[in-house]
């Protein structure tokens, strides 16, 4: 069996990385993936995405591709099944790392890796940069000339589930993350929920196509406190839908700390010792025991909002010019049967 090898930090899943890990398909029977560790993704940059959020994403990339592993890695020389490897497929930007993976090789008496370099995929601003996209500055196939979408939000997991919600909806997507304030309490009750999700909306939309705010929120209803996501979507034509995302209790015990004053990310902390829970897998990654991770449950919320924008033909037209009617009748098309989309 031949093996290849493929890795990256896989920030935002673009057409380069597709380029890659096509590539490394086709030369084994096999394929190691690796995806650095979030101490490694750190390294350089200003900002990552975690790896709870970009190794799923990972996966559903991989999906159908063929037999594969994924290693989380701590350095360039991989874990050990590295040795079991045959051909290292790399992009333009890595072929240094890999001389220095065979020099490792080399000295402990493994044969080279065949190297296979693939060159950089370039797009409207030059060669496609995840970082680039993460600031939206272009959508994951280079192009600008695609629906601009802005997050009220600097939160990764909201804008993350975002982009995931609308690539499947429009195809290709600028996400642009935008800080703006809430206009609500550091801890939004009942119909603080919509209010915070709809100012956040708002905030983001100016000289952009579309806008989505994202608000989670406490309520209480029959049998104790439960959160709730809500998520606003207005388009630059000022068309506004709203969806929520499914409930969940929280135990009494961090039920009452909020009710005292507390922020369930505060409550949580003391009754779990969790911390920065809002960032990573959520109080509700904790509490399902994995089952169900936050960036999921945020894109119930947004998916709810697209709705009416999906079965309403009326909102498509009134929200978009007709190139983005067009990505999304051929991503409609595409789950139908029809022609795949494919960004010229």
């Amino acid at each position: 069996m031949r093996i290849a090898a493929v890795a990256g930090t896989f920030n935002v899943i673009h057409d380069g990385h597709r380029a890659l890990l096509r590539e490394a398909f086709s030369r084994g029977d096999r394929v190691l993936v690796g995806i650095t560790s979030d101490a490694m993704a750190a390294e350089g940059r200003a900002e990552y995405v975690p790896l709870s959020i970009r190794e799923p994403a990972l996966r559903r990339e991989l999906a159908g591709m063929g037999e594969y592993d994924i290693y989380v890695i701590d350095d360039l020389y991989g874990p050990p099944e590295m040795d079991s490897v045959d051909v290292l497929v790399v992009s333009e930007e890595t072929r240094g790392n890999a001389e220095l993976i065979n020099e490792s090789r080399r000295s402990r008496g493994v044969p080279p890796l065949e190297i296979d370099c693939v060159p950089l995929l370039m797009g409207d601003s030059g060669k496609i940069s995840a970082s680039d996209i993460l600031r939206g500055d272009y959508g994951t196939s280079g192009r600008r000339d695609v629906l601009d979408v802005a997050v009220g939000s600097a939160n990764r997991v909201k804008v993350e589930a975002v982009r995931s919600v609308l690539s499947r909806i429009y195809g290709d997507v600028r996400i642009t993350p935008m800080d703006v304030p809430s206009g609500v309490p550091p801890q939004p009750f009942e119909s603080d929920v919509r209010r915070g999700s709809e100012n956040r909306s708002r905030a983001a939309l100016p000289g952009h196509d579309m806008a989505v705010g994202i608000e989670a929120g406490v309520f209480e209803m029959e049998g104790g406190l439960y959160d709730i996501q809500h998520c606003t979507v207005i388009d630059k034509d000022g068309v506004v839908t709203h969806g929520q995302g499914s409930g969940f209790r929280y135990p009494d015990a961090v039920a009452d700390l909020v009710r005292k004053g507390m922020t369930v990310g505060e409550a949580m902390r003391e009754v779990y010792g969790e911390s920065n829970i809002g960032k990573g897998r959520g109080a509700i990654g904790l509490l399902s025991k994995g089952l169900l991770d936050r960036k999921t449950l945020t894109e119930q919320a947004v998916i709810a909002a697209m709705i009416p924008r999906i079965w309403d033909e009326r909102y498509v037209l009134q929200a978009q010019d007709h190139r983005h009617v067009g990505a999304l009748r051929r991503v409609q098309a595409q789950r139908e049967g029809g022609e795949p989309h494919c960004p010229a």
